[in-house]
């Protein structure tokens, strides 16, 4: 699946730079492009960039937009414009790898990003071959530089399916055999006997609602062991209590 570069055309702040790198990384990219003027990247945008100094070492300078892009056969350029019109596709981020898929593997492509202020201009957009524009409530339509290259990267991370399996939640082992259960409900009823429980004939609908209810729950064995421990302990104390 697709890994661009991104590049970052006459970026202001040095932060800024070293915040995308980070997010280059968290996302598995790591070719980072500035299109100059660009900021010397020192102690902060080090600072900023957590985990990417790599990204940042090995960041590349070129002078002019035109320069960075002649190694590339695709050029996505990113906007929050939505009023202009454009003679090739407009996709939301959730669009763009499918898009991108469509060409051949391993071809060079590029996602390039405008300043802080101003975004990229008619002529940077008309190099591209496809605008991506991510959608932001009126109240704040603008996104943050590193935060435009973060959504976009992950979109392609998740569309590389790359993603960690989704932690286990409630069953990390298999549930209880039946077996098991039964013979909990075998320790839990004497249990009830002992203590009275038994005392009318909705004793058996109240034992099977609580057998329903384990199985809802789907116990796993460890889970089955410590309450059948628990009820031994109980008969026990009933026990001396006799």
């Amino acid at each position: 699946m697709i890994s661009p570069a991104i590049v970052l055309v006459h970026p202001r702040e040095e932060g800024n730079v070293g915040s995308a790198a980070r997010a280059m990384a968290n996302m598995g990219l790591d070719r980072l492009i500035l299109v100059e003027p660009a900021p010397e990247l020192g102690k902060m945008a080090t600072a900023f960039a957590v985990g990417a100094k790599h990204v940042l070492d090995a960041c590349e300078r070129k002078p002019t937009l035109q320069e960075a892009l002649a190694p590339f056969r695709r050029v996505v350029a990113t906007t929050s414009a939505r009023d202009r019109r454009w003679d090739v596709p407009l996709l939301s981020p959730r669009e763009l790898p499918a898009w991108l898929a469509q060409d051949q593997p391993g071809t060079p492509t590029a996602l390039v990003f405008g300043p802080e202020v101003g975004g990229l201009t008619n002529d940077d957009l008309a190099l591209a071959s496809a605008v991506v524009t991510i959608p932001c409530s009126p109240v704040q339509p603008t996104l943050n530089l590193a935060q435009a290259v973060l959504i976009l990267a992950y979109e392609l991370y998740v569309s590389r399916g790359e993603l960690p399996p989704p932690a286990t939640v409630g069953h990390p082992e298999p549930p209880a055999t039946s077996g098991e259960i039964d013979g909990l409900f075998e320790h839990a009823t004497e249990v009830l006997r002992r203590i009275g429980f038994d005392r009318d004939d909705s004793f058996e609908g109240v034992l099977r609602d609580l057998r329903r209810l384990a199985a809802r729950a789907a116990p796993e064995s460890r889970d089955v062991a410590i309450l059948r421990g628990i009820c031994r302990r109980a008969i026990r104390a009933l026990e001396r209590r006799t």
